[in-house]
């Protein structure tokens, strides 16, 4: 037996308790007749103490040579701490060690395994096991742990059945590009990684699971940011036989099961919102919906004069910063900077200052008097005290760069705050969307998702005003669930395929298998899937997912700790009958 106790378990309940633990050293303190080393496992920290007078002799020499990370186990007495550490929960007593057995020595660990380590990123990702022995990554993992718990149960509740689907599947033109296989057995052909299980969870539904859910890795090749990973873990779930209704109740109820669970929190009704409106007011379909700053429009308030960059736009549109109006002209300089920055892409910004005697100061002063000023300030919903910020050009554009700037202001006036939890439900959004480079339409979901309902015969007339039997789970400003009502009709999904750009050919040979599918009594369905790392994230209070993945990429999509990806032999490479020209 390696241990009786962990080393987050004991109190002064068991003091004179003759026990046996194993851990690692985190720091060692000698005093010459006297050494305390701090004992830790996932569950917590023991102080062990080692005395020259009633430690034996070997045992107290062996442990002048621990060091940190040191894998140990001990023997011995439990016995009350004369100094008591209130900061941890067995800080009422320490062991008097009667036996030391050094289990496996380390080297010095390349940075501290502290909660505030010395380590940077890059360091902290290429020893990852070292990094996962500090207590905020562990917590993080075993917090993501009690959230996929969480999900099980509610769903095995709600008469769900998880059914594991293939890894090794066929590579798809539509989403984002493919992770693909090359097959060994079936020389020059390919597999794909699945971005999503979306065919066979349908099929699941033609075979009558009824309610299916999987906790399911999924795969993209596309560039990353702080929330995206090449490999990154859905709750994908489908039912059968359901209208958008019923899906949003049973997951909503989800939702308001993990707040309540996780984090204590009882969230009434969740709101709902089209997406037009949220692109109206907030400049984005996932707005943050924890603070104001909703957007006011401005044409008619600001197109009448001579001020030609706003006469010129598509869209004037601004937003009234709480609290701003005090900041300097070199605060606004620098706001404006912000916004013609690359990322951005705004080509400059027209501010007025709400002053607190009602007046208003602002950049365009030469062109709009204060009878002007003040129905802007009542478009934006300005007081007294706040800097209404103004944008104008394409409006799609004009949108995402104020939407950009209203989440940096909410970020530096401290609006968005992780404790505060705000869903709702973005619905009725466009089934197509156009691609401006090349003009043509593709699916804004995916190209098995239902029209409303007497919508489909505008595809061939308005395609741009179709909506989609769609929704969106959106959680503190960000996506963390969508799905849709799915084509159940192969009829039906032939005309999609077509007003997708696919030939008859192509769909038969891409999705054939799912068309067949449904000449045999495929049921009406429907589904969702949240992304498990971002959901996970969110509510730990973060909107970064890496610490909450156990083993993540870089922002190159590289794991530095094993060094992949990487090359492989010629003779693996001439198994695969892959020939390389480097």
């Amino acid at each position: 037996m390696y241990r009786s106790h962990s080393c987050g378990e004991l109190r002064a309940s068991h003091v004179t308790q003759e026990v046996t633990l194993a851990g690692w050293v985190q720091k060692s303190r000698d005093k010459g007749f006297m050494i305390w080393v701090d004992l830790r496992d996932r569950y917590g920290i023991t102080q062990l103490i080692f005395d020259e007078e009633r430690t034996p002799t070997n045992v107290f020499e062996t442990a002048k040579t621990l060091g940190r990370e040191f894998v140990i186990q001990v023997k011995g007495e439990v016995i009350e701490r004369e100094a008591k550490n209130s900061k941890i929960p067995t800080g009422d007593i320490e062991i008097l060690v009667k036996e030391l057995t050094v289990l496996n020595a380390s080297l010095l660990p390349p940075f501290t395994i502290e909660d505030e380590t010395d380590g940077g990123e890059d360091i902290r990702m290429k020893y990852r096991y070292l990094d996962i022995r500090r207590n905020p990554v562990k917590d993080s993992l075993m917090f993501r742990h009690k959230v996929t718990m969480e999900v099980r149960k509610y769903l095995s509740d709600q008469e769900f059945i998880e059914v594991e689907t293939p890894y090794l599947i066929k590579s798809t033109p539509e989403g984002a590009r493919d992770f693909v296989v090359p097959s060994r057995m079936n020389e020059g052909q390919f597999y794909a990684l699945p971005q999503s299980p979306q065919t066979f969870k349908q099929l699941l539904m033609v075979g009558g699971m009824d309610k299916y859910f999987q906790i399911v890795k999924c795969f993209r090749d596309e560039d990353l940011r702080a929330d995206r990973q090449p490999e990154f873990t859905q709750i994908d779930c489908e039912m059968a036989f359901v209208e958008q209704e019923d899906i949003l109740n049973i997951f909503e109820g989800l939702t308001r099961h993990l707040l309540k669970e996780i984090k204590g929190i009882d969230v009434e009704k969740f709101p709902r919102m089209t997406f037009d409106h949220a692109m109206k007011t907030y400049g984005n379909d996932k707005p943050d919906i924890r603070f104001g700053m909703e957007f006011g429009e401005l044409n008619e308030v600001a197109q009448h004069k001579d001020f030609k960059v706003f006469n010129a736009a598509e869209l004037v549109v601004g937003i009234a910063v709480p609290g701003a109006a005090s900041y300097t002209r070199k605060q606004i300089d620098k706001l404006i900077d912000w916004v013609k920055r690359p990322q951005v892409g705004a080509l400059g910004m027209v501010y007025v200052k709400c002053n607190e005697d009602g007046t208003f100061k602002s950049s365009v002063d030469k062109f709009y008097d204060q009878e002007d000023l003040a129905k802007w300030a009542e478009a934006t919903g300005a007081k007294a005290g706040d800097l209404i910020c103004v944008l104008s050009g394409n409006t799609n554009k004009v949108r995402a760069q104020l939407s950009a700037l209203r989440m940096e202001m909410a970020e530096r006036l401290n609006l968005r705050n992780p404790a505060e939890f705000a869903p709702l439900w973005v619905v009725d959004f466009p089934l197509l969307e156009l691609d401006e480079e090349t003009g043509h339409y593709h699916a804004m979901h995916h190209p098995f998702t239902s029209p409303k309902p007497g919508q489909l015969e505008m595809l061939g007339t308005n395609p741009g005003d179709v909506k989609a039997n769609a929704y969106d789970l959106v959680l503190n400003g960000n996506e963390i669930g969508g799905g849709s009502i799915r084509i159940h009709d192969k009829e039906m999904q032939a005309v999609m395929f077509k007003h997708l750009g696919f030939t008859e050919e192509e769909a038969k040979a891409q999705f054939g298998f799912l068309m067949d599918a449904f000449q045999y009594g495929a049921p009406p369905h429907g589904g969702l899937a949240f992304g498990l790392d971002r959901l996970v994230a969110i509510l730990g209070g973060q909107e970064t997912i890496r610490d909450f993945i156990a083993f993540p990429k870089n922002n190159s999509g590289r794991d530095v700790m094993i060094d992949a990806p990487a090359p492989i032999d010629d003779e693996q490479l001439k198994e695969l009958s892959i020939k390389l020209d480097l």
